[in-house]
Protein backbone atom coordinates (compact mmCIF):
# COMPACT_ATOMS: atom_id res chain seq x y z
CA UNK A 1 0.00 0.00 0.00
CA UNK A 2 1.15 3.21 -0.90
CA UNK A 3 1.85 5.55 2.39
CA UNK A 4 1.56 9.00 1.78
CA UNK A 5 2.28 11.99 4.06
CA UNK A 6 0.53 15.40 3.10
CA UNK A 7 2.31 18.16 4.49
CA UNK A 8 0.54 22.05 4.66
CA UNK A 9 3.02 24.54 4.98
CA UNK A 10 5.45 23.32 2.57
CA UNK A 11 7.31 26.27 1.40
CA UNK A 12 7.69 27.92 5.00
CA UNK A 13 10.19 27.54 7.83
CA UNK A 14 9.20 24.05 9.06
CA UNK A 15 8.20 22.83 5.52
CA UNK A 16 11.55 23.73 4.04
CA UNK A 17 13.39 22.05 7.37
CA UNK A 18 11.47 18.96 6.59
CA UNK A 19 11.71 18.59 2.86
CA UNK A 20 15.74 19.71 3.49
CA UNK A 21 15.45 16.41 5.79
CA UNK A 22 13.62 14.17 3.16
CA UNK A 23 16.18 15.33 0.72
CA UNK A 24 18.87 14.23 3.04
CA UNK A 25 17.41 11.20 4.31
CA UNK A 26 16.77 10.10 0.48
CA UNK A 27 19.89 10.44 -0.33
CA UNK A 28 21.17 8.05 2.23
CA UNK A 29 18.53 5.15 1.42
CA UNK A 30 19.10 3.11 -0.73
CA UNK A 31 15.86 3.02 -2.39
CA UNK A 32 16.34 6.68 -2.64
CA UNK A 33 13.59 8.18 -1.10
CA UNK A 34 12.81 9.02 2.62
CA UNK A 35 12.51 5.56 4.73
CA UNK A 36 8.56 6.07 5.83
CA UNK A 37 6.95 7.53 3.17
CA UNK A 38 6.45 6.70 -0.42
CA UNK A 39 5.14 10.14 -1.53
CA UNK A 40 5.09 13.28 0.16
CA UNK A 41 2.21 15.66 -0.90
CA UNK A 42 2.61 19.24 -0.17
CA UNK A 43 0.49 21.77 -0.68
CA UNK A 44 1.42 25.86 -1.64
CA UNK A 45 -0.19 28.38 -2.86
CA UNK A 46 2.06 28.81 -5.09
CA UNK A 47 4.31 25.75 -5.97
CA UNK A 48 5.63 27.35 -9.13
CA UNK A 49 7.17 30.83 -7.07
CA UNK A 50 8.48 28.08 -4.12
CA UNK A 51 10.39 25.63 -6.91
CA UNK A 52 12.23 28.82 -9.03
CA UNK A 53 13.61 30.18 -5.25
CA UNK A 54 14.48 26.60 -4.33
CA UNK A 55 15.35 24.05 -7.11
CA UNK A 56 17.00 22.26 -4.97
CA UNK A 57 13.88 21.63 -2.43
CA UNK A 58 11.33 21.30 -5.01
CA UNK A 59 11.75 18.20 -7.59
CA UNK A 60 12.17 14.47 -5.92
CA UNK A 61 10.18 11.45 -7.38
CA UNK A 62 8.32 10.65 -4.31
CA UNK A 63 7.42 14.82 -3.83
CA UNK A 64 4.53 15.90 -5.06
CA UNK A 65 3.09 19.25 -5.21
CA UNK A 66 -0.41 20.61 -5.47
CA UNK A 67 -1.31 24.08 -5.59
CA UNK A 68 -4.36 25.19 -2.95
CA UNK A 69 -4.81 27.76 0.15
CA UNK A 70 -5.50 26.41 2.99
CA UNK A 71 -7.29 29.40 4.30
CA UNK A 72 -9.63 29.23 1.52
CA UNK A 73 -11.88 26.05 1.92
CA UNK A 74 -13.12 26.22 -1.89
CA UNK A 75 -9.65 25.36 -2.69
CA UNK A 76 -9.45 22.79 -1.15
CA UNK A 77 -12.85 21.04 -1.38
CA UNK A 78 -11.47 19.41 -4.92
CA UNK A 79 -8.01 18.40 -3.87
CA UNK A 80 -7.02 14.83 -3.96
CA UNK A 81 -10.65 13.58 -4.52
CA UNK A 82 -10.25 9.85 -4.36
CA UNK A 83 -7.68 9.96 -2.96
CA UNK A 84 -6.52 8.64 0.95
CA UNK A 85 -3.26 9.88 2.75
CA UNK A 86 -1.83 7.71 5.66
CA UNK A 87 -0.81 11.20 7.70
CA UNK A 88 -1.00 14.74 7.56
CA UNK A 89 1.15 17.05 9.07
CA UNK A 90 -0.33 20.60 8.97
CA UNK A 91 2.37 23.53 9.50
CA UNK A 92 1.10 26.02 7.12
CA UNK A 93 1.04 28.82 9.97
CA UNK A 94 4.24 30.23 11.34
CA UNK A 95 5.04 33.41 12.68
CA UNK A 96 6.88 34.77 10.09
CA UNK A 97 4.38 37.09 8.64
CA UNK A 98 2.92 38.58 12.01
CA UNK A 99 4.11 42.12 10.90
CA UNK A 100 1.64 41.98 7.73
CA UNK A 101 -1.64 41.05 9.24
CA UNK A 102 -4.14 42.21 11.90
CA UNK A 103 -4.90 40.00 14.79
CA UNK A 104 -8.24 39.33 13.29
CA UNK A 105 -6.88 37.66 10.12
CA UNK A 106 -4.41 36.35 12.34
CA UNK A 107 -6.66 34.58 13.71
CA UNK A 108 -8.68 33.43 11.32
CA UNK A 109 -5.97 32.59 9.36
CA UNK A 110 -4.69 29.96 12.52
CA UNK A 111 -8.39 28.55 13.39
CA UNK A 112 -9.96 28.14 10.03
CA UNK A 113 -7.18 27.24 8.29
CA UNK A 114 -7.02 24.23 11.17
CA UNK A 115 -10.24 23.75 10.80
CA UNK A 116 -10.18 23.37 6.92
CA UNK A 117 -7.41 21.28 6.83
CA UNK A 118 -8.76 19.09 9.65
CA UNK A 119 -12.13 18.20 7.54
CA UNK A 120 -9.77 16.96 4.59
CA UNK A 121 -8.21 14.78 6.69
CA UNK A 122 -10.91 12.99 7.54
CA UNK A 123 -12.27 13.19 4.06
CA UNK A 124 -8.77 11.51 2.68
CA UNK A 125 -9.14 9.48 5.96
CA UNK A 126 -5.54 9.64 7.26
CA UNK A 127 -4.93 7.98 10.25
CA UNK A 128 -2.36 10.31 11.81
CA UNK A 129 -2.81 14.08 12.62
CA UNK A 130 -0.07 16.31 13.86
CA UNK A 131 -0.67 20.00 14.24
CA UNK A 132 2.42 22.50 14.82
CA UNK A 133 1.28 24.86 17.44
CA UNK A 134 3.31 27.01 19.57
CA UNK A 135 4.72 27.55 23.55
CA UNK A 136 3.32 30.74 23.18
CA UNK A 137 -0.18 28.47 24.53
CA UNK A 138 1.35 28.71 27.72
CA UNK A 139 1.34 32.45 28.17
CA UNK A 140 3.68 34.45 29.93
CA UNK A 141 6.06 31.94 31.50
CA UNK A 142 5.49 32.07 35.24
CA UNK A 143 8.60 33.47 37.08
CA UNK A 144 8.77 30.35 39.45
CA UNK A 145 8.85 27.84 36.58
CA UNK A 146 12.33 27.65 34.77
CA UNK A 147 11.00 25.31 32.28
CA UNK A 148 7.34 25.33 31.31
CA UNK A 149 6.30 21.88 31.14
CA UNK A 150 3.14 20.50 29.12
CA UNK A 151 1.09 20.05 32.21
CA UNK A 152 1.06 23.69 32.51
CA UNK A 153 -2.21 25.50 31.84
CA UNK A 154 -1.75 29.14 32.31
CA UNK A 155 -3.15 31.26 29.19
CA UNK A 156 -2.32 34.10 27.24
CA UNK A 157 -3.98 36.97 28.01
CA UNK A 158 -7.21 36.53 25.57
CA UNK A 159 -8.09 40.83 26.20
CA UNK A 160 -4.91 41.61 24.74
CA UNK A 161 -5.27 41.90 20.80
CA UNK A 162 -1.26 40.96 20.79
CA UNK A 163 -1.98 37.96 21.77
CA UNK A 164 -3.95 36.41 18.89
CA UNK A 165 -1.20 34.13 17.09
CA UNK A 166 -1.15 32.18 20.84
CA UNK A 167 -4.93 32.59 21.43
CA UNK A 168 -5.09 31.03 17.50
CA UNK A 169 -3.16 28.64 18.18
CA UNK A 170 -4.57 27.48 21.30
CA UNK A 171 -8.00 27.40 19.38
CA UNK A 172 -6.75 25.48 17.06
CA UNK A 173 -5.32 22.95 19.42
CA UNK A 174 -8.85 22.56 21.00
CA UNK A 175 -10.22 21.99 17.42
CA UNK A 176 -8.09 18.94 17.05
CA UNK A 177 -9.11 17.76 20.29
CA UNK A 178 -12.98 18.22 19.24
CA UNK A 179 -12.40 16.36 15.96
CA UNK A 180 -10.54 13.76 17.63
CA UNK A 181 -13.62 12.63 19.44
CA UNK A 182 -16.21 13.36 16.86
CA UNK A 183 -14.66 11.97 14.70
CA UNK A 184 -11.74 9.99 15.64
CA UNK A 185 -9.11 11.22 13.98
CA UNK A 186 -5.89 10.58 15.86
CA UNK A 187 -4.22 14.35 16.74
CA UNK A 188 -1.17 15.14 18.18
CA UNK A 189 0.19 18.10 19.20
CA UNK A 190 3.92 20.06 18.65
CA UNK A 191 4.12 22.76 21.41
CA UNK A 192 6.75 24.51 19.33
CA UNK A 193 9.66 27.39 20.50
CA UNK A 194 12.45 28.78 19.34
CA UNK A 195 14.52 27.37 16.37
CA UNK A 196 17.41 28.18 14.36
CA UNK A 197 19.00 27.12 10.89
CA UNK A 198 19.99 27.54 7.56
CA UNK A 199 15.80 28.45 6.57
CA UNK A 200 15.46 31.23 9.55
CA UNK A 201 14.74 34.78 8.29
CA UNK A 202 17.26 37.22 9.39
CA UNK A 203 15.24 40.08 8.72
CA UNK A 204 12.25 39.59 10.70
CA UNK A 205 11.51 39.62 14.49
CA UNK A 206 14.07 36.63 15.71
CA UNK A 207 16.20 38.10 17.77
CA UNK A 208 18.80 35.05 16.89
CA UNK A 209 18.46 36.02 12.75
CA UNK A 210 19.22 39.69 13.74
CA UNK A 211 22.23 39.25 15.10
CA UNK A 212 23.68 36.65 12.80
CA UNK A 213 22.48 39.69 10.02
CA UNK A 214 24.04 42.36 12.17
CA UNK A 215 27.20 40.12 12.40
CA UNK A 216 27.76 39.22 8.69
CA UNK A 217 26.81 42.21 7.52
CA UNK A 218 26.72 45.47 9.86
CA UNK A 219 28.81 47.35 11.52
CA UNK A 220 27.92 45.95 15.34
CA UNK A 221 26.10 43.39 16.82
CA UNK A 222 22.65 45.50 17.98
CA UNK A 223 20.49 44.10 21.11
CA UNK A 224 17.25 47.00 20.72
CA UNK A 225 16.01 45.58 24.47
CA UNK A 226 18.33 45.64 27.44
CA UNK A 227 19.29 41.93 26.72
CA UNK A 228 17.67 40.06 29.82
CA UNK A 229 15.15 37.65 28.47
CA UNK A 230 16.40 34.02 28.45
CA UNK A 231 15.59 31.63 25.47
CA UNK A 232 16.41 28.42 23.72
CA UNK A 233 17.18 27.08 20.46
CA UNK A 234 16.62 24.09 18.94
CA UNK A 235 18.41 23.30 15.47
CA UNK A 236 16.39 23.22 12.63
CA UNK A 237 17.46 19.63 11.70
CA UNK A 238 16.24 18.43 15.22
CA UNK A 239 13.18 20.10 14.33
CA UNK A 240 12.05 18.60 11.63
CA UNK A 241 13.37 14.96 12.83
CA UNK A 242 11.57 15.83 16.13
CA UNK A 243 8.28 16.55 13.98
CA UNK A 244 8.34 13.27 12.22
CA UNK A 245 9.25 11.12 15.35
CA UNK A 246 5.73 12.88 17.00
CA UNK A 247 4.02 11.63 13.98
CA UNK A 248 5.27 8.75 13.60
CA UNK A 249 5.15 7.08 17.32
CA UNK A 250 3.70 10.08 19.27
CA UNK A 251 1.01 9.16 21.79
CA UNK A 252 -2.57 10.40 19.83
CA UNK A 253 -4.20 12.98 22.44
CA UNK A 254 -1.26 14.43 23.55
CA UNK A 255 0.86 17.52 22.99
CA UNK A 256 4.95 17.47 23.34
CA UNK A 257 7.16 20.45 23.57
CA UNK A 258 9.35 20.58 21.00
CA UNK A 259 12.50 23.07 21.24
CA UNK A 260 15.73 23.07 23.28
CA UNK A 261 15.97 23.42 27.20
CA UNK A 262 19.90 25.31 26.96
CA UNK A 263 18.67 28.57 28.23
CA UNK A 264 20.50 31.76 27.12
CA UNK A 265 20.02 35.40 27.58
CA UNK A 266 19.42 37.56 24.92
CA UNK A 267 22.75 39.52 25.56
CA UNK A 268 24.94 36.36 25.89
CA UNK A 269 23.32 35.31 22.66
CA UNK A 270 24.48 38.31 21.13
CA UNK A 271 28.01 38.23 22.12
CA UNK A 272 28.27 34.20 21.33
CA UNK A 273 26.93 35.27 17.47
CA UNK A 274 29.54 38.10 17.74
CA UNK A 275 32.53 35.90 18.85
CA UNK A 276 31.66 32.94 16.35
CA UNK A 277 31.42 35.25 13.46
CA UNK A 278 32.94 38.24 13.94
CA UNK A 279 35.16 39.14 16.84
CA UNK A 280 36.18 41.78 16.01
CA UNK A 281 32.28 43.74 16.09
CA UNK A 282 31.23 45.31 18.92
CA UNK A 283 27.96 44.09 20.78
CA UNK A 284 25.75 47.50 21.33
CA UNK A 285 23.04 46.84 23.77
CA UNK A 286 19.96 50.23 23.34
CA UNK A 287 16.97 49.12 25.43
CA UNK A 288 15.68 49.49 28.85
CA UNK A 289 14.66 46.81 31.34
CA UNK A 290 10.83 45.61 30.20
CA UNK A 291 9.98 44.16 33.66
CA UNK A 292 6.14 43.27 31.91
CA UNK A 293 7.13 41.85 28.74
CA UNK A 294 5.32 38.89 28.51
CA UNK A 295 8.15 36.52 27.32
CA UNK A 296 11.27 37.15 30.12
CA UNK A 297 11.32 33.58 29.82
CA UNK A 298 10.97 31.11 27.26
CA UNK A 299 11.98 27.80 27.67
CA UNK A 300 10.40 24.35 27.53
CA UNK A 301 10.51 21.55 29.56
CA UNK A 302 11.23 18.36 26.92
CA UNK A 303 11.83 15.88 29.47
CA UNK A 304 8.26 14.32 27.85
CA UNK A 305 9.90 14.48 24.51
CA UNK A 306 12.66 12.46 25.92
CA UNK A 307 10.31 10.08 28.44
CA UNK A 308 8.33 9.10 25.11
CA UNK A 309 10.65 9.38 22.37
CA UNK A 310 13.99 9.49 23.35
CA UNK A 311 14.27 12.93 21.48
CA UNK A 312 17.26 14.96 23.11
CA UNK A 313 18.81 18.08 20.70
CA UNK A 314 21.63 16.61 18.89
CA UNK A 315 23.23 19.94 17.65
CA UNK A 316 24.81 22.43 19.77
CA UNK A 317 23.54 26.00 20.01
CA UNK A 318 27.29 27.00 18.77
CA UNK A 319 26.96 24.60 15.65
CA UNK A 320 23.68 25.66 14.72
CA UNK A 321 25.26 29.58 14.85
CA UNK A 322 28.00 28.31 12.60
CA UNK A 323 26.10 26.60 10.11
CA UNK A 324 23.15 28.92 9.82
CA UNK A 325 25.94 31.83 9.61
CA UNK A 326 27.82 29.79 6.78
CA UNK A 327 24.50 29.24 4.58
CA UNK A 328 23.25 32.61 4.71
CA UNK A 329 27.05 34.29 3.34
CA UNK A 330 26.95 31.29 0.37
CA UNK A 331 23.47 33.00 -0.53
CA UNK A 332 24.36 36.17 -0.12
CA UNK A 333 22.89 39.47 1.39
CA UNK A 334 20.81 40.36 -0.83
CA UNK A 335 19.13 37.00 -1.08
CA UNK A 336 18.89 36.77 2.69
CA UNK A 337 17.68 40.31 3.17
CA UNK A 338 15.88 41.41 -0.11
CA UNK A 339 18.13 44.38 -0.73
Amino acid sequence: MTNRLLITGGTGFFGRALLRHFHAEAKRMSAGRPHDFSEIIVISRSPEAFASRYPALAYAPWLRWVSADVGQRSTLDALLVGETVNAVLHAATDSTDAAAMSPCERLDQIVEGTRNVLDLAVRLKARRFLLTSSGGVYGAQPPDIEQIPEHCHSIPDPLNPAQAYSIGKRMAEHLCALYMQAQGLPILVARCFAFVGPDLPLNVHFAIGNFIRDALWAEDVTVNGDGTPLRSYLDQRDLANWLLKLLMDGKSGEAYNVGSDEVVSISELAFMVRDLISPQKSVRILGAPQLSADRNRYVPDISKIYKHLGLRPTFSLKQSILDTAEAAAKRGKEACLGV
